[in-house]
């Protein structure tokens, strides 16, 4: 199946590589060219995305935002530019409604559209262990599912849009139980309690989740490489509350993660550190 896969950045790459390696064949752009150069090796790279989407059966977008993937995908023309019939998938976290829209695009232009986001970071996307949230027509899920379950696990959620409400659930669920850990882990630390030791000790008690095994772990050996960057977690959260305010709800501990993620991308110089780095803001914050 001919794929074309447009963003391939920290999760975008890996992705690729599972593609291509399950014998699809591949199609790639991304912004930064040199990024999509490095898989070459089994890919063919483009240097426009309506040139990626010429005769693809699939396009995959894993772009960064909504606004970056509504312009691409209507005001440069790529929707258009790919063959009727073709899939569109969309496994980037965007607003709900960026994905209604361009479902409803799609189908006026006798295409269709899936919003896909994932969760599981760069290790899940390496190792094909995504939890893949998929919104939109059943039977176009259907039939893109074997594709999906070379990624990761594909759950169905509903109609357009119901896959980016569902990874915004999540997202709220990361960031506030991030903050829980960095912060059990600093109270520890300051009353003389080794953090390795207690997330040790945590481990499969009513306290253990991904986070504290994955994040915790991180925490411990101060990596903050990006896995999921700050940046990403915050603009996240900014649509959690978006969509909260259309219903009229009061989500106190997201709006002190949004917070806390605000301080720790403007002013801390954290946006290209991974969302692990709250514990680093929270040090950053002691010493001032």
């Amino acid at each position: 199946m001919q794929i074309a896969f447009l963003g391939t950045g920290l999760m975008g790459a890996p992705m690729v590589r599972n593609l291509a390696a399950a014998g699809h064949d591949l199609h790639i752009w991304n912004r930064s060219l040199d990024k999509a150069q490095a898989l070459s090796g089994f890919a063919t790279v483009y240097e426009t995305p309506i040139e990626a989407v010429d005769g693809a059966d699939i396009v995959i977008t894993m772009l960064s935002n909504g606004p970056v993937t509504e312009h691409m995908l209507r005001e440069q023309g790529v929707m258009a530019a790919a063959p009727s019939d073709a899939i569109f998938i969309n496994m980037g976290s965007v607003e709900p409604d960026c994905d209604r829209h361009l479902s409803a695009l799609a189908v006026s232009q006798a295409k269709h559209y899936l919003d896909a986001p994932v969760s599981g970071g760069v290790h899940g996307a390496e190792e094909a262990t995504l939890t893949i949230l998929v919104g939109g027509d059943k039977a176009v899920m259907d039939v893109v599912e074997p594709v999906l379950t070379v990624m990761g696990t594909p759950h169905y959620l509903g109609p357009a849009g119901s896959g980016q409400v569902a990874k915004l659930a999540n997202q709220m669920i990361v960031a506030i139980t991030i903050g829980a850990v960095a912060e059990s882990f600093k109270l520890a630390e300051s009353a003389g309690c080794d953090p390795a030791l207690l997330r040790t000790a945590l481990r499969g008690g009513f306290a253990d989740s991904k986070i504290l095994e994955l994040h915790g772990k991180r925490m411990v050996d101060r990596d903050f490489e990006p896995g999921g960057r700050s940046s990403i977690q915050l603009k996240d959260l900014h649509n959690v509350l978006a969509l909260a305010a259309e219903s009229n709800l009061d989500l106190p501990m997201t709006v002190q993660a949004k917070n806390a993620f605000t301080d720790l991308v403007e002013q801390h110089n954290g946006g290209d550190l991974d969302h692990s780095a709250y514990y680093l803001w929270l040090e950053r914050k002691a010493k001032i």
